[in-house]
């Protein structure tokens, strides 16, 4: 094991539960005018424009209305967030940008200045490799410097990244890359053998890193095509010239969403987009200059570049990492105290996690705490709020955009509600049948002319486009309710949406019922099939450690939901599980338990059917 590495200076601060944080000193120093960075190389304009828009956020963090009255999206002309805003900040700064801890206890942190020249190096590395202006690369890496190095050398390079996840199987590997078109894949040792079947004349270029590790899989496969090592790269000179100017909207994201009825959409992202656009991520987080942020979300998504790059270091923060072998909330909350984490956003799975354990043993705690992947249950905010003295934020957004609605800092947090849309951020609910303006309906986005944080649509494909964006919106498919304050409750997707004996029925609000109850840690509601009623509400169930699975569990949880809910609402049917499908950034799939419901014969869903044709696991509110 290493020797632990000493946190650099203004990152040891210890701050007990409920005691007001004490700005770091470069906070001050980073929201004034610095003459110093005119000369900086890559300051343009367009540098101080992206300042001038962050500084106004930074300075009304606490004042939504301020903010949303002052923000305006800057107007940019040439604009390179690596060349123009990153390299600028990171220039002879000493400052921790990324820290990385490792499982073996080790950990390693690179200062701004450090990850400026390194990923000046990667991005001479990958021209002399081939790759230039337009090109598409690959991205298939774990939370490993080398990620953030290539990231920021192919903006450099005016390059496209397609960020894949590590799950990706070898199967669907060289459609990806065909409909990309990449040229060339990074990724790691570990996961060659997702590229055994690339054929030797499909002209991509495979660069893996760590020298040490096998491939995952264990078969021994190894790609056909020559495989060059990523570490050469750094033997390359650490001074970068661009070959020209990048253009906000020249494409610089390519993002394959989860397909479940057809193939996977390929979203779209350009210059301007994601590195501008998630000034409203920024805002959302609460992040300021000087904070260690840490984000508990994968490589290949696009929450990690909203929360793992460009919000963090466009407010010229510390970008945190703990690299674990399997999930311990100890252990993370542990590294958040010991590094002292201002900002944390994690998904709804790590809170319910949380509060499962102790967390009352921590002498310093997150200042910020965030969630994000889907809203977050009433009964777990309370519980963080109760042993952290902070009250979790939610946040909401898509593939598609950067964060469009959110409880901001300093603003009450209203139980069940994703809060106000982000400055900059125009949003109304919208009839799905009649296309009118209510305050129940489809969440959509306000296009007047073409929202800078919005996708300029889905990768040559007019016709998805234009099934999300008409009538002068984009269309979200969710569904949320507004109050009189313009506060928006997240419903679910449209299609979750689902009508009992003529009720329309909210997944989310019955699942928030049910996860008051205290036997119960994770929940779906789904429709099941009823003759008389169309459909009733099901409940697919996991239980917390120690609790029995047996029907008084389970008359005694439908009896939870019957006693706080309206009658047409209560859970009339149970089915406990092991686990719930998700997807692999933590979402329920609540399609695929939907799905499998539908799917049964009705000999099995009748009210009049005897009990064994039920499922093994499953009770009804009869029984």
């Amino acid at each position: 094991m290493n020797a632990p590495v000493s946190a650099a200076p203004g990152l040891d601060r210890t701050v007990h539960p409920g005691a007001p944080h004490q700005p770091h000193p470069k906070r001050v120093q980073t929201l004034q005018q610095d003459d110093g960075r005119l000369s900086t190389p890559g300051h343009t304009r367009d540098s101080e424009a992206f300042r001038a828009a962050r500084d106004t956020l930074l300075a009304t963090r606490t004042d939504y209305e301020g903010a949303r009255e002052a923000f305006q999206w800057p107007d940019l002309q040439d604009f390179n967030w690596a060349l123009n805003w990153f390299d600028v900040i990171a220039y002879e700064n000493p400052e921790p940008a990324l820290w990385i801890v490792e499982p073996d206890g080790s950990e390693a942190i690179y200062s701004f200045d450090l990850m400026r020249r390194r990923s000046n190096r990667v991005a001479n590395h990958l021209r002399s490799l081939g790759i230039g202006r337009g090109d598409r690369i690959m991205l298939m890496l774990d939370n490993q410097v080398e990620l953030w190095e290539t990231l920021l050398a192919a903006m450099k390079l005016g390059a496209v990244v397609s960020p894949a996840s590590i799950q990706l199987p070898a199967a669907e590997t060289p459609e990806r890359l065909e409909r990309a078109r990449i040229k060339m894949v990074v990724t790691s040792r570990r996961y060659l053998d997702r590229f055994a079947d690339v054929a030797a004349d499909d002209d991509v270029i495979l660069l893996a890193a760590d020298e040490d590790q096998e491939p995952v899989s264990g078969d021994g496969r190894m790609p056909v095509i020559p495989v060059h090592n990523f570490h050469d790269a750094y033997i390359a000179p650490d001074v970068f010239e661009a070959d020209g100017p990048t253009r906000p909207d020249d494409l610089l994201l390519l993002y394959f969403t989860s397909g479940t009825t057809s193939k996977p959409k390929l979203v779209a992202h350009t210059h301007a987009s994601y590195p501008v656009g998630t000034l409203t991520t920024m805002y959302w987080l609460g992040v300021q200059p000087g904070d260690v942020h840490m984000s508990i979300s994968q490589p290949g998504w696009a929450k990690h570049s909203w929360s793992q790059v460009f919000a963090p270091w466009s407010a010229e923060a510390c970008i945190f990492i703990y690299n674990t072998d399997r999930f311990d909330a100890a252990a993370l909350m542990g590294q958040l105290d010991r590094c002292g984490v201002d900002t944390f956003c994690a998904p709804p799975t790590v809170w319910r996690m949380f509060i499962q354990a102790d967390m009352t043993g921590m002498s310093r705690v997150p200042r910020e705490a965030l969630g994000a992947g889907e809203p977050l249950n009433p009964e777990v905010i309370s519980q963080v709020e109760k042993d952290w003295g902070v009250t979790i934020r939610d946040g909401y957004g898509q593939t598609e955009t950067t964060a469009l609605v959110c409880n901001s800092p300093g603003q009450q947090v209203r139980p069940g509600s994703m809060g106000r849309p982000c400055p900059g951020v125009d949003i109304v609910l919208v009839d799905p049948e009649t296309g009118e303006l209510v305050d129940d309906g489809e969440i959509c986005v306000v296009m007047d002319g073409h929202p800078l944080f919005l996708t300029p649509g889905y990768h040559e494909d007019e016709a998805k486009t234009g099934a999300v964006m008409f009538d002068g919106h984009y269309h979200t498919g969710d569904r949320g309710i507004r109050d009189e304050d313009g506060y928006i409750t997240f419903e679910g997707r449209i299609d979750d949406v689902f009508k009992a004996s003529d009720y329309r029925i909210s997944p989310f609000e019955l699942e928030s019922t049910l996860l008051e109850h205290p036997a119960v840690v994770e929940a779906a509601v789904i429709p099941s099939p009823d003759p008389m009623r169309l459909a009733v509400p099901k409940a697919v169930v996991r239980l917390a450690e120690g609790a029995e699975e047996n029907l008084e569990t389970a008359k005694s949880i439908m009896a939870h939901t019957a006693d706080r809910l309206a009658g047409f609402k209560r859970v009339r049917r149970l089915e406990f599980a092991d686990d719930l499908p998700k997807t692999a950034s933590g979402k329920i799939r609540r399609v695929e338990l939907r799905n499998s419901e539908l799917a049964r014969p009705e000999t099995e869903t009748d009210p009049k059917a005897g009990v064994e044709m039920r499922r093994e696991r499953e009770y009804w509110e009869k029984d």
